[in-house]
């Protein structure tokens, strides 16, 4: 913001006063808006006093201030100043004697800028006059002037290193630095000596929105516009200011939210990582995953179509690997025929010749292998007690390695801890420091995943996989009697990849749990165990153990849909 005075202009005072009148030049400068418009008071000067002080010194020096620059909310550490700039333009072409200002380091906060500036008055034959130095043209005026010009640059960068200082120191104890990120709200508080404590709460509005957009993205099932377009669909905007109204958040807005590092607790500060004091609102591992499915997007390039349906997102290409994706193709009569078109072969990332294939035909392949992946009737019960019998042995190994892990997650935390000490004490660079600290915290959300997954409650864990059981032999039933939405869910909670051959026929990857139990070996074994004990009249566990590499423990485990668990108890 700039500001002229109504002083009268230099023609304008020559005229009733005559050309021996000595005219000068006022210059005045506070640093922020705020000071600027509400008068507020810069070192001990606001502009009011300013221009009071200049006005005198005009008075002492016999001169008349014919026109007054004022840079209001400007720094003195850059010269380009609007104000400043059209001071020294005006001065080259009007005949003043003096630029006045209050004090030196309102002109300038380095030598350099303030040689600068004192030159370009100089060759206007304007002599710099402070009116509360004792600073002129003299050889002890033109002293003083650089002592204190020294001094006003020495300040500056003083007091540029101990913002730098303090703001690092924060960081190190867990404190935030500037604003808070979309999800949380930066307080001011009253401690119980009254005095102000700026701290970091969760937003009650927005950080429900936030978590959920990191657990919907970890799924691989969003790209970052998808989850923007559901984000806003839900109510997520952004935090209002006095100046600007809350609005919809924009696309790097939302790919700034999933890659901060404070959402899992973390305070990243010039390179270094710290253990922030503010509550996290994802899980280390969450946060990790959401890195991962990233950075897969990145390299395949892949990006939200305009078009949707229920088996987007699980179905692949049988010859090169890709996605398939949806397109429609029109008639020449008008008509719009739906197409399931491979993404790699479009995009000629891959070699790949399969054409299009048609959507009603891959709908009716899907259900057909519905059919054929239930599980038969006569071995769900077999296939229970055999899984539930391995679950109960991985339980106890699991609370085993336990022990293990949290040893583990106590030495990490103690070598965490000498890493910061030693790079405090200038042993370990900067870099380093960064690297080492994300190393230790992948780890650490790893092993922390593992101890939180073996505190589940052991009958919940039992009933889960209970669930599952049950799903898996009823699937082509349920899958028969879900709308579209429901459809997307179960074939995200059956399987990982829905993999489409060259004769439309579907092969599927299962996920986790299912990977188990519609294995057709894990199915003959749990038969033959079930004979065996029947015939020998053995304990379960004597006779025929399952591998453990197919049996998921228990820390894999994740809750059904409530969607789908509702659908089960209602057939």
């Amino acid at each position: 913001m700039s500001t002229t005075t109504q002083t009268p202009s230099a023609t304008e005072v020559l005229d009733h006063i005559g050309e021996t009148t000595t005219l000068a030049v006022s210059y005045l400068r506070v640093s922020t808006k705020e000071q600027a418009s509400k008068g507020g008071r810069d070192e001990g000067f606001s502009i009011p006093a300013q221009r009071e002080a200049n006005l005198r010194k005009a008075q002492g020096l016999n001169a008349i201030i014919v026109e007054e620059f004022i840079d209001a909310g400007e720094s003195a550490r850059k010269a380009d100043r609007p104000e400043l700039m059209r001071m020294i333009e005006y001065v080259k072409t009007h005949q003043v004697a003096y630029c006045i200002v209050h004090k030196v380091d309102r002109l300038a906060r380095n030598r350099a800028d303030d040689v600068t500036i004192h030159l370009a008055l100089k060759e206007a034959g304007v002599m710099l006059v402070s009116a509360t130095e004792n600073i002129d043209e003299t050889p002890s005026g033109m002293l003083l002037h650089g002592i204190m010009s020294t001094i006003a640059e020495f300040y500056s960068r003083n007091l540029a290193g101990e913002v730098s200082k303090g703001m690092n120191q924060k960081a190190r104890s867990g404190g935030t630095n500037g604003k808070a990120p979309m999800g949380y709200l930066n307080v001011t508080r009253r401690d119980e000596l009254g005095r102000e404590v700026r701290a970091v709460e969760v937003d009650p509005d927005r950080a429900p929105l936030v978590k959920w957009a990191f657990e919907a993205y970890a799924t691989g099932n969003h790209s970052t516009i998808s989850l923007r377009e559901e984000l806003i669909d839900r109510g997520l905007t952004t935090v209002p200011t006095p100046k600007r109204p809350s609005k919809p958040p924009v696309l790097s807005t939302i790919h700034k939210m999933l890659t901060n590092p404070y959402y899992k607790g973390s305070v990243r500060f010039r390179g270094a990582t710290y253990e922030g004091l503010h509550e996290p609102l994802v899980a280390p591992e969450v946060w990790y995953r959401v890195q991962a499915v990233l950075t897969a997007h990145q390299t395949s390039g892949e990006k939200t179509q305009s078009h949707d349906h229920y088996l987007k997102g699980s179905l692949y290409c049988g010859q090169c690997g890709s996605r398939l994706t949806l397109t429609n193709a029109k008639s020449r009569r008008g008509v719009i025929y739906p197409y399931f078109m491979c993404t790699g072969r479009h995009a000629k990332r891959t070699n790949c010749e399969r054409k299009s294939m048609f959507v009603p035909d891959i709908e009716a392949a899907v259900e057909d292998h519905y059919r054929h992946m239930q599980i038969p009737e006569h071995v769900l019960p077999a296939l229970r007690e055999l899984v539930t019998s391995e679950f109960d042995r991985l339980h106890q190994v699991a609370k085993q390695e336990a022990q293990g892990y949290k040893a583990e997650r106590d030495a990490l935390r103690d070598e965490r801890q000498k890493l910061m000490q030693a790079h405090y004490a200038g042993a370990v660079p900067l870099d380093l420091l960064g690297t080492e600290q994300d190393r230790i915290a992948r780890r650490l959300a790893f092993l922390d995943a593992q101890l939180n997954a073996g505190d589940i409650e052991y009958e919940q864990a039992k009933a889960h996989l209970d669930d599952c059981l049950a799903l898996a032999g009823d699937m082509h039933a349920i899958y028969m009697s879900i709308n579209d939405s429901l459809r997307r869910i179960a074939n995200q909670a059956f399987f990982d990849k829905l993999i489409v051959h060259d004769d439309d026929t579907i092969h599927a990857e299962p996920g986790v749990p299912f990977n188990v139990f519609l294995d057709p070996d894990v199915q003959t074994l749990a038969v033959r165990r079930q004979g065996q004990t029947v015939e020998s009249g053995t304990q379960t566990g004597d006779v025929v153990g399952l591998n453990n590499d197919l049996l998921v423990e228990l820390r894999g485990f994740e809750p059904l849909t409530s969607s789908l668990r509702t659908k089960r108890s209602t057939n």
